[in-house]
């Protein structure tokens, strides 16, 4: 069972780390515009529309990847004190009663929303219209591997209820931990407080 969460743990980070370079396209898409806006004088009109397209399939397809690393935005003033059976049990009521109610209806009115869209060849309403339904398609994309990754943390939760630790998953970018760094390289506080008397005695000698 771990390792099949830890799969989707990875298959999650492996479409958020493909749909990161969107960030790149985006980049060159704009600088290029300002560059032939204001040194060419030839402005493009699809540009923007692409620009929106371009950060909206990268915001939508960033949420299972964000939810696998546990980096949505929660209220940690007291949930962090609660015990892991606790936790658990709030993230399963809130993933059965918001979280999956919400993720069901997105997959089926993108799909539909979709679909209608495909049907007529749908166009941005720029002076040089672009295609529109591939951006759409990106609606159901993304609720499917939200769902995917949303089952995955509900089955955490179960693990959790079951055992009292949660589950290990896949760790990916993080800001620093100090705490962590000393265990990594092995230091301790005493060394630390050791050190600074030691570099004090040297100053007061010179």
């Amino acid at each position: 069972m771990q390792k099949l969460l830890l799969f989707i743990d990875k298959v999650s980070a492996f479409a958020g780390h493909f749909f990161s370079w969107l960030i790149i396209a985006l980049t060159l898409l704009i600088s290029w515009e300002v560059f032939s806006r204001y040194i060419l004088n030839t402005p493009h009109a699809w540009v923007l529309d692409g620009q929106i397209m371009l950060y909206g399939a990268l915001f939508m397809m960033a949420g299972a990847y964000t939810l696998s690393q546990g980096g949505h935005v929660r209220g940690d003033v007291l949930y962090g004190f609660f015990a892991p059976r606790t936790q658990a049990a709030i993230d399963l009521i809130l993933y059965l009663a918001f979280f999956l109610p919400g993720i069901f209806a997105m997959a089926y009115a993108g799909w539909i929303y979709a679909g209608e869209s495909l049907a007529i060849r749908e166009q941005t309403f720029s002076p040089d219209p672009v295609p529109l339904y591939p951006f759409k398609f990106m609606i159901p994309v993304a609720a499917f591997f939200l769902l995917l990754q949303g089952s995955v943390e509900i089955v955490r939760c179960a693990l959790c209820l079951r055992d009292g630790n949660w589950p290990s998953r896949v760790e990916d970018v993080e800001e620093v931990d100090v705490d962590k760094l000393k265990e990594m390289v092995h230091v301790k506080d005493e060394d630390i407080e050791q050190l600074d008397e030691y570099v004090v005695k040297q100053e007061g000698r010179s």
